[in-house]
């Protein structure tokens, strides 16, 4: 039986390929005897006579070429191109992107390489929400000093659910309960106060937040927890602390997540223009 002859597959991309380069894999994981094919990936084009000479080779070798082209001039060349050579070209992407465009009204926006920052803006996503969860509640105050934001707060003054919802904005934040019978790290001390928030809110509406807490674990008989006077002295704690830091503070008591996050973001992002 004669050995199949090794033939390439042409990848062709104004970006970094890896879309199309995935596509022609798949299909060929369902030819389990085809493992004579080659792939060969050619990225990052921005040249015609890059195109002329792939198209030449695939011509010469009686192969084709699949292409993620977004880039009007470059894809218009390849079809031409191909035409000319009597090539068979495959497009990937425009089919797709032709459906999505009658469904939704919009144009697409032909940049090349939005895949792949979406790809790093999930990868920054995913190291924010873990960095939250490593130093939530002042697990390890070594956090501070590597955080975008630190939040300070009383027991439910909401430190833990604003860090998540700041981690998928892609801050890297670190919180701490404030307690008065527990010093504060020194590591507060050794980071901008720009970068320190700290969360006050409303005794009446701690108490009520506190009790309903409670409730909910079935600990009413522990009530020192909702005791107005122990709120009032974590407060009172909480603000000496706070003046010491000299740090922004930002009241949470009639505001939502997201509204507290707006305005941390707007803190922060103000900080940030002043150095």
């Amino acid at each position: 039986m004669a050995r199949a002859v090794n033939k390439t597959i042409f990848v062709l991309s104004d970006s970094f390929g890896e879309t199309a380069e995935r596509v022609v894999l798949a299909c060929l994981a369902q030819f389990p005897q085809a493992n004579h094919l080659e792939i060969r990936l050619v990225n990052n084009l921005t040249e015609r006579e890059t195109i002329d000479r792939v198209l030449l080779e695939a011509k010469h070798i009686g192969s084709f070429a699949a292409y993620t082209i977004v880039l009007e001039d470059l894809r218009v060349y390849v079809v031409e191109r191909a035409r000319v050579l009597e090539v068979t070209v495959i497009d990937i992407m425009g089919p797709v992107l032709q459906a999505i465009e009658k469904l939704t009204g919009e144009h697409p926006r032909y940049q090349p390489g939005l895949m792949h920052r979406l790809d790093e803006d999930y990868f920054k996503k995913m190291e924010a929400v873990e960095f939250a969860v490593k130093y939530d509640d002042g697990k390890d105050p070594r956090g501070f000093l590597r955080a975008d934001i630190v939040l300070l707060g009383v027991s439910r003054t909401s430190k833990t659910p604003l860090s998540m919802y700041l981690a998928n904005k892609r801050y890297c934040v670190a919180n701490l309960p404030i307690v008065p019978e527990v010093r504060p790290p020194k590591e507060l001390k050794q980071i901008s106060k720009g970068k320190i928030i700290g969360l006050t809110i409303a005794p009446e509406k701690l108490i009520e937040v506190r009790k309903e807490r409670l409730k909910t674990l079935g600990l009413m008989g522990q009530a020192h927890y909702a005791l107005s006077e122990r709120i009032e002295q974590e407060l009172a704690y909480a603000d000496q602390l706070y003046r010491e830091l000299d740090c922004h503070t930002i009241d949470v008591t009639h505001r939502a997540i997201e509204e507290t996050a707006t305005r941390v973001i707007e803190w922060i992002e103000s900080q940030k223009k002043e150095i």
